[in-house]
């Protein structure tokens, strides 16, 4: 048992990328579930202990940080997951920073804009999938990760944001056979398929429910 534990609500949102990486290397963690309500109600004590007022917050033994990216940046050099030079680091960078990007768009319309958003986001949406299908066609012709030879970070952060679209709109990778296929490989890894058909993740909506 390694100590871990995440502080977040109960859903995927920000922590998901994380647990991902956990579970396809293996780990186990430990989960301490914070109530929305009391969260934005001024209820939760914890949320004057935070960096900056903000969740998840990850604890590795006596050890705590907050912030999802650099959460995911250091279990990345911890696993040796971080790329195996300096370009292929830059690059694992540059990904996960466009996925971040990705993140707010869809954030704000499911969170504030669906309904006056949506037809517009949907328009757009085929122009920044298509960049991660063409950086992802740079790497061995799309039959790998997003970088390198082994998986990255970034290719956890990317397979959650494809998740979230997916739900959302099913058929939104019909025009990116790389991807489909890429989500595909990337479920099938032994560790990270039975994190996926755990109860947790199923029972723990993307994001929280109105």
């Amino acid at each position: 048992m390694t100590g871990y534990v995440i502080t977040y609500f109960p859903l995927r949102g920000r922590a998901e990328p994380i647990r991902l990486l956990l579970g396809d290397q293996g780990a186990l963690w430990t989960e301490e579930e914070v109530q929305i309500p009391d969260w934005f109600a001024g209820k939760c004590d914890l949320k004057k202990q935070t960096a900056f007022g903000q969740l998840p917050r990850f604890k590795d033994g006596n050890f705590e940080l907050y912030q999802s990216n650099s959460i995911l940046r250091y279990l990345a050099r911890k696993y040796d997951i971080a790329g195996t030079n300096n370009q292929e680091s830059a690059l694992i960078d540059m990904v996960n920073d466009g996925v971040e990007d990705l993140r707010l768009k869809y954030g704000r319309l499911v969170m504030f804009e669906f309904e006056t958003g949506k037809e517009k986001y949907i328009n757009d949406l085929p122009n920044h999938l298509g960049a991660f299908e063409k950086i992802l066609s740079q790497n061995s012709n799309g039959t790998k990760f997003v970088v390198g030879d082994k998986i990255s970070y970034a290719d956890y952060n990317l397979l959650d944001i494809l998740h979230a679209h997916i739900h959302l709109f099913p058929k939104c990778l019909s025009s990116f056979p790389l991807l489909s296929a890429y989500i595909a490989r990337i479920e099938s890894r032994p560790k990270l398929s039975e994190y996926l058909k755990s109860e947790g993740r199923k029972n723990r909506p993307i994001v929280p429910k109105k």
